[in-house]
């Protein structure tokens, strides 16, 4: 959809409720796995209360993944941490979470060490860290299998080579008496995924599985995490920072920013036609074929303090097309023009109008933005001028509108 002169404000089907909040359809336990409600987390520090997570919000399906993307510090982590029932006792947490439509947020601790490794699994971002150095690799991954089965010291070491050997570990039996340390980055990570998976889990949280692993090991990585999903029929909720992965392994997307869902759609559709400005920047700051001999065009500023959030939307103070509403109400996540695609943005039809949505990024001191209007005239956006800019070159709020 292309927006006319009238629509290049405010939505006014968003602004007088036509299109409504996203009300998530009653639990269905024969096709959901996961169900994520309204889930709140907050932190009381000695500088103020951080509220990490405001609302998140998804379903999860057999065997599909989830695709969680976000800048640092947008909630990404914590909200898999509270899914997982592993945040301190400080945090104060809200919402529910339902696994196979039991609260998880409502059940007794031995209930939810029950459910951990057993039902839901996690692989962390660090392998070096989350494993234990003066482990061997074998005597971990027995304690994850005899933690919740009773069965033999031998039938639970079978098990482990198995899953060595099901995640491309060589010379699996002899790998067993190997430590952390023997292993290269990848192959630790490997046995991570390994360690997740040994109890055939229904979901797994993958939190950043391949950072500070080079782009070759990377996409061993991923491909082994989803020949594994499917041979033990796991759902995926796959948290990182890089749209690259996310486009190689996704089905759908949630995109979070300062502890919020701003938007979620398929794959395709997030990458093709986005409807926030935080994913077109997203996007537009990654490298591609189309921008051989230019620039990157990062999104300018930084995320807002979790601590004294800004009235409004919080993206303001870095979007390029801020209005004076943006500064007033934050939007609710809402439905787009599209099925199944939400956006938290009072401009979100302006979005779609635009060719590409990342060239609003794109703009340089004295330039003009446009929107391509469906009849025959455009509708352009005012002049950016210099004293609209930031120091760092970005657009401060309530600059083009």
């Amino acid at each position: 959809m292309r927006p006319t002169k009238e629509s290049a404000t405010v939505s006014t089907s968003q602004a007088s409720g036509v299109v409504g909040e996203v009300v998530p359809p009653p639990l269905d336990p024969t096709t959901e796995i996961l169900r994520v409600e309204d889930l709140t987390v907050r932190f009381p520090t000695d500088d103020g209360m951080v509220h990490a997570v405001r609302g998140v919000s998804y379903a999860l399906h057999p065997r599909e993944v989830l695709g969680i993307v976000g800048e640092s510090g947008s909630g990404k982590s914590v909200s898999s941490m509270a899914v997982m029932g592993l945040l301190p006792r400080s945090a104060k947490i809200g919402g529910r979470v339902l696994f196979r439509g039991d609260d998880v947020l409502r059940m007794r601790p031995d209930q939810q060490r029950s459910l951990r490794g057993r039902k839901i699994g996690m692989i962390f971002q660090d392998a070096m860290t989350a494993l234990n150095p003066v482990l061997s690799i074998g005597a971990q991954l027995v304690e994850a299998v005899r933690s919740h089965e009773h069965i033999s010291h031998t039938a639970a070491l079978l098990r482990a080579q198995e899953m060595l050997d099901l995640v491309g570990i060589p010379q699996a039996k002899d790998r067993l008496r190997s430590y952390p340390h023997e292993f290269s980055g990848g192959m630790r990570q490997r046995a991570m995924i390994a360690m997740a998976v040994i109890n055939r889990p229904d979901v797994i949280f993958a939190d950043e599985p391949t950072t500070a692993l080079d782009v070759t090991v990377q996409a061993q990585i991923l491909d082994t995490l989803l020949a594994v999903k499917d041979e033990v029929d796991a759902a995926i909720v796959f948290i990182t920072h890089d749209l690259g992965v996310i486009a190689s392994v996704a089905d759908r997307v949630l995109v979070m920013y300062a502890g919020k869902p701003v938007e979620t759609a398929g794959v395709d559709e997030i990458f093709a036609e986005p409807r926030m400005p935080y994913t077109a920047g997203l996007l537009g700051s990654m490298p591609t074929v189309d921008l051989i001999g230019e620039r990157l065009r990062p999104i300018q500023g930084t995320p807002p303090s979790l601590i004294n959030l800004p009235t409004g939307c919080p993206f303001r103070p870095r979007c390029p097309i801020a209005i004076d509403v943006c500064a007033s109400a934050e939007p609710p996540l809402l439905e787009t023009d599209r099925r199944g695609h939400t956006a938290a943005c009072h401009r979100w039809e302006d979005v779609a109008g635009y060719d590409d949505a990342t060239s609003m990024f794109r703009v340089e001191k004295g330039q003009t933005v446009g929107l391509v209007a469906e009849d025959t005239e455009d509708v352009e956006l005012p002049e950016v001028r210099p004293e609209e800019l930031g120091r760092d070159g970005g657009t401060t709020a309530g600059g083009p509108a």
